[in-house]
């Protein structure tokens, strides 16, 4: 009698030799061959997903630490920096002992901040993709497409992506902090807050502005390095002056050398001479290099005496009278 050839038996499974090293141990275990033949799907590939993620947490924590550790102040590290800001120039003006730790480490925090997070995307980008090559997908279209949605939410995004980057580098640079008096452009007044993408400001009639990073053109810091007072005295044409001169030079130099403006002066005093010529008469301009932010005060104090003295020594007055209708008589 003829034998026919079973028809379930073309294709045999795949031996254990072919199926991977977790095989025969499965095998001898569980006896089963389609397991067996499996393992390297059902344990061996998890486990390696598992592991390479385990690294990538472990690998992330460690990190993050070292960033904690670079961006915080010492204990007891009043007047200290970070020492992720050491090797950058601090522009926070000294005399701002009350803001200058809570500046810093504001600043400390938002650099950390950033740097937390590009190293997260880095290290859970990497273990994706090795996850994803452990289970034989191809990278080539995903990398391509994530290319292409990246530089579609690029042009989506064009401000939010241009503030933060303006953040970033403005934390950087230290262009501004808590506490500075600065003019940004849109609006002046005293720093309260420097984010990413925001900065907070209140100015003289306390009003709070929301000033977005990527639209500050330029920046004025009244509170960097040194300031300079300067004062503008109004006198007639018939004025002697240089006795108005020596006038001023006397009396600013008292003004300056007397509590509580002489801890604020860095310079003598300069009396710079006309400084404008106009139908109403002359102007004397005269000035002071003083600590940053220290000018308005230094200003007011000057004027607070120069101007009782020059009417007390009989100079010559500006030729201005209004009428009500606002000409000039």
């Amino acid at each position: 009698m003829e034998s026919f050839p079973s028809q379930t038996g073309d294709t045999q499974p795949p031996t254990c030799s072919e199926a991977g090293a977790w095989c025969q141990q499965v095998l001898d275990i569980t006896g089963n061959e389609w397991l067996a033949t499996s393992a390297g799907w059902l344990i061996a590939k998890p486990i390696t997903i598992i592991l390479i993620f385990v690294v990538a947490i472990i690998l992330r924590a460690v990190l993050k630490r070292l960033i904690n550790k670079l961006t915080t102040l010492p204990e007891n590290g009043r007047g200290k920096m970070p020492p992720l800001l050491k090797p950058m120039k601090d522009k926070a003006p000294s005399q701002m002992s009350a803001q200058l730790d809570e500046r810093r480490r504001q600043r400390a925090r938002t650099i950390g901040s950033v740097l937390k997070s590009i190293m997260s995307f880095i290290v859970f980008g990497f273990a994706i993709l090795i996850a994803l090559g452990e289970v034989g997908i191809d990278m080539a279209p995903i990398i391509t497409s994530a290319g292409v949605i990246g530089v579609a939410l690029g042009f989506g995004a064009q401000a939010i992506v241009k503030d933060f980057l303006s953040g970033v580098f403005m934390m950087v640079e230290d262009q501004y902090g808590v506490g500075d008096w600065a003019d940004l452009g849109e609006a002046a007044g005293t720093i309260e807050a420097v984010g990413l993408r925001v900065t907070t400001l209140r100015d003289l009639n306390g009003t709070v502005w929301y000033v977005r990073n990527g639209e500050v053109i330029r920046v004025g810091n009244y509170n960097q390095d040194f300031a300079f007072a300067v004062v503008d005295i109004p006198l007639g044409y018939r004025a002697d002056v240089e006795h108005a001169t020596q006038l001023l030079r006397d009396v600013g130099t008292k003004v300056i050398s007397e509590p509580p403006i002489a801890g604020e002066v860095l310079g003598p005093l300069n009396v710079l001479g006309v400084q404008t010529v106009s139908v109403e008469g002359i102007t004397l301009r005269l000035m002071v290099k003083t600590m940053p932010g220290s000018q308005w005060a230094t200003e007011r104090a000057l004027r607070a005496e120069i101007m009782p003295a020059v009417e007390s020594a009989g100079l010559d007055q500006p030729l201005v009278n209004l009428l009500p209708n606002g000409s000039t008589q």
